[in-house]
């Protein structure tokens, strides 16, 4: 009976580790591992790039999912807190992906919301680390078992996080470097 109990364990894990793996983001102008174009570099705080949105799509999303949450977050900010540059939440599960260019009041899917990222704002902020070492920009795109968290455009990065986590079916990740 143990070893019947054990192998429906095994089972199951390789089971939600193959749905994992199954979930992709991707983009047609960022590749995993690769350099940020100067198209999503900020244009603040003495960096000169466009500040747009990158187009991103996705496919493999969990059974189940209900809706999304979209982050890009720095993690070698020099903050001790890293450093959120966009946060979406609550994108329908209909939504496989988001053109470029959404800025905090426009093209973001109906009934998404922008918090306000660590700049202060809703919606997109590109990078600007200090000059020295190359930073890590990670895109991460996490599937909800429920259809909307219940927050507003004022949530901080940090609660979202948490409600994500607290309701996350899986996760797809798409991590580029930029440096100055």
């Amino acid at each position: 009976m143990r070893k019947a109990v054990l192998g429906l364990v095994a089972l199951v894990i390789s089971s939600s580790t193959a749905l994992a793996a199954d979930f992709k983001l991707t983009s047609p102008t960022l590749k995993e591992g690769g350099t940020l174009p100067l198209e999503q570099v900020g244009n603040s705080f003495g960096c000169k790039g466009g500040n747009v949105s990158p187009a991103l799509s996705w496919s493999g999303a969990p059974e189940g999912t209900k809706s999304f949450v979209l982050s890009l977050y720095d993690p070698d900010a020099p903050t001790g807190s890293g450093f959120w540059h966009w946060v979406m939440f609550n994108i329908p599960a209909k939504t496989s992906e988001l053109a470029a260019g959404i800025t905090a009041d426009k093209g973001a899917p109906e009934g998404a919301i922008q918090s306000h990222a660590d700049s202060g704002y809703s919606g997109f902020t590109g990078a600007c680390p200090p000059p020295g070492a190359p930073h890590r920009y990670v895109f991460t795109l996490t599937a909800l078992k429920v259809d909307k968290l219940p927050l507003t455009a004022e949530t901080s990065g940090a609660l979202i996080g948490f409600m994500t986590n607290a309701n996350a079916l899986g996760s797809a990740k798409l991590t580029v470097t930029y440096g100055q």
